[in-house]
């Protein structure tokens, strides 16, 4: 059983059933696949890495577009790809999981969802670290006197035009809206509470020409994406070595200097910690945009809100029609951790707290044949999820062959391998400019342990998660005979798999 039909959930079900596991089902609660390039809908919403590295490795798409694909894009791709390994067959959307619990006596998890209960002997629960909004929690939000958008639910339906904005957020969302937005609106009120560090993007169009000459010159697309990963690879040394993160630095500043004139903004604009502290961030337009009469900066919190009115921790007060919340997820609470059951009963959320750890980013001790993708401590500053993802997948399929060949039914991580492991990553962090960068960031928990980023390179985990370790695990032996309930026809909107970009 599969949780979740976004880039992970669609990549595990591609890659089990070509490794011969045909009883593969997904529970997607949303209406469509899609995960995140589904929810995230917000004008100017785009990927901030290369596209050549945000596709499978198995199916490269050969006709993006741009250089950095937009939401658009990226969603059409993960569809057509769905379509073209025929996952409409195991694919059941509108299904929420409510909650699982490891049944030890039959070796296999109980699922209750609102499509009914299900069994199952592996659980994958693919529901990213991008999921759970996290909403603008200040007194008077809710008697806000106009439409209140959050960019990951956002509402079309809402005209922009000659209207007051009010943007609250300055990540990688908030850097990608206003620009889009800044040209209907009347006027732009950006209230940052943190300068971020933004590297230019250069976001140009790929001709169509130029697709057709890498399809026809023998190794080019491969030696692209090389080059591609070896740049992404080469700023994530920087930010796992805090000397190296200087020279960055430098770039980001002449960036800012070249977009802002204005003294006083650029001041504003400047943050205070070093590059990669926070989520590493891109864009050639967002200074602009900051630099234009219409739009402006409020370089603070906001505490408050009245019926037309924001108001700043520095008592700032912007006048606005519409606000908009681009204050980013969750990223450190997993959708089903509440309701997630162990061996012992216990929660998947009372076992962690607030600080959730696994042994490579994948499997919790207590919780056997669970299989978390793009789990904690995996990714980077850098990184292309999609590599991960596909490491992560390779040691999913490699641990599920071991279970086969011995005869087992269940895994589960010793204790003291998860622990070992997460010491060596902690120890390896605390030097990187992660956890020593002089920030607050979403890679750390309340009490500062970093609970997101790896490390070392992609190439080292790569390397990590092709091979399996079995000595790390308990082997249970199997307790009678399972079975998986089929779905009687696939339910994904109005067809299965939709493939032209229209909404189902």
């Amino acid at each position: 059983m599969i949780v979740g039909a976004g880039f992970s959930g669609i990549g595990a079900a591609i890659r089990l059933r070509q490794e011969g596991h045909r009883d593969v089902l997904v529970l997607e609660k949303g209406p469509q696949l899609g995960g995140t390039w589904r929810d995230n809908t917000y004008p100017g919403c785009a990927c901030d890495v290369p596209s050549t590295l945000y596709s499978y490795s198995f199916t490269p798409n050969t006709a993006w577009t741009r250089v950095f694909a937009g939401q658009q894009e990226i969603h059409a791709y993960l569809r057509t790809t769905a379509e073209r390994y025929g996952l409409g067959d195991v694919l059941r959307c509108g299904v929420r999981v409510l909650r699982a619990r490891w049944d030890p006596a039959a070796g296999r998890w109980w699922l209750e969802t609102s499509d009914g209960s299900y069994s199952a002997a592996v659980l994958v629960l693919a529901t990213g670290p991008w999921h759970v909004p996290r909403r603008l929690e200040v007194p008077g939000i809710e008697e806000f006197a106009g439409p209140v958008l959050h960019t990951a639910r956002w509402d079309h339906g809402v005209d922009l035009t000659g209207r007051r904005v009010a943007v609250v957020g300055s990540g990688a969302s908030a850097i990608q809206v206003l620009p889009a937005i800044q040209s209907r609106a009347a006027a732009v009120h950006l209230f940052q509470r943190t300068a971020p560090w933004v590297l230019p993007k250069p976001d140009l169009a790929i001709p169509t020409a130029f697709n057709r000459c890498l399809d026809r010159l023998p190794g080019a697309r491969r030696a692209l994406r090389a080059g591609q990963y070896g740049i992404q690879e080469g700023l994530g040394c920087a930010l796992r070595h805090p000397e190296l993160a200087r020279l960055v630095e430098a770039g980001a500043r002449a960036h800012l200097r070249l977009a802002v004139r204005d003294r006083r903004l650029r001041q504003a604009l400047t943050p205070d910690y070093r590059l990669g502290c926070k989520r590493l961030l891109t864009s050639s337009t967002y200074y602009r945009a900051l630099a234009r009469p219409h739009i402006h900066l409020h370089p603070t919190a906001v505490t408050a809100v009245r019926e037309k009115e924001i108001i700043g921790a520095d008592g700032t007060v912007a006048r606005a029609d519409i606000l908009v919340t681009a204050t980013g997820f969750r990223v450190g609470e997993l959708p089903l951790a509440r309701s997630l059951h162990g061996a012992d009963g216990r929660t998947l959320q009372a076992v962690w707290g607030d600080e959730p750890q696994a042994y490579l980013g994948t499997s919790v001790s207590g919780f056997p044949n669970l299989f978390l993708l793009l789990g904690p401590n995996l990714l980077g500053g850098s990184t292309s999820a999609i590599s991960v993802l596909e490491a992560q997948l390779t040691y999913l399929a490699a641990a599920l062959a071991h279970l086969e060949r011995g005869g087992h039914a269940a895994l589960d991580v010793r204790p003291a391998a998860q622990a070992a492991y997460n010491t060596v990553v902690q120890e390896a962090l605390r030097t990187t400019v992660y956890n020593s960068g002089g920030c607050t960031s979403y890679y750390l928990s309340p009490g500062g342990r970093n609970i997101f980023a790896w490390p070392w390179s992609t190439g080292r985990l790569v390397r990590r998660l092709s091979r399996f370790d079995p000595d790390a695990y308990a082997w249970d032996t199997p307790a009678g005979p399972t079975c998986l309930p089929v779905p009687a026809a696939p339910q994904c909107g109005d067809r299965a798999i939709p493939a032209n970009g229209e909404q189902p």
